[in-house]
């Protein structure tokens, strides 16, 4: 068994909790707290979970929304199967089948 780790990002959620509906509402709060992020950037990190986030961004976005990391990111460690093939490693391709003929001791 392996873990894999999902993310949810509860920006918007949070963001709509405050009265704050469109994303560039975000753009001059954020510049407050001296993050500078241009419309574009800000549209990206509301609409989607980011990959890397600064620690600044996320203290000037847990201000402004009057907010704690764990409500803006919510990971669960979901359990996978890691399939063992006979002979080789785990997650190796297999090579092709080959197809079996089955022959009649009479010959028919």
């Amino acid at each position: 068994m392996t873990k894999r780790m999902s993310i949810a990002w509860h920006l918007r959620i949070r963001m709509a909790e405050k009265g704050l509906f469109q994303t560039s509402d975000l753009v001059p709060l954020l510049a407050e707290r001296g993050v500078q992020l241009s419309r574009e950037q800000v549209y990206r990190l509301v609409t989607a979970p980011p990959q890397r986030l600064s620690m600044d961004i996320l203290a000037a976005l847990c201000d402004i929304l009057a907010v704690t990391p764990n409500d803006l990111i919510e990971i669960t460690a979901v359990n996978t199967q890691v399939r063992k093939s006979v002979g080789g490693t785990a997650g190796a391709p297999r090579p092709p089948m080959k197809r079996t003929t089955i022959r009649r001791p009479d010959g028919a």
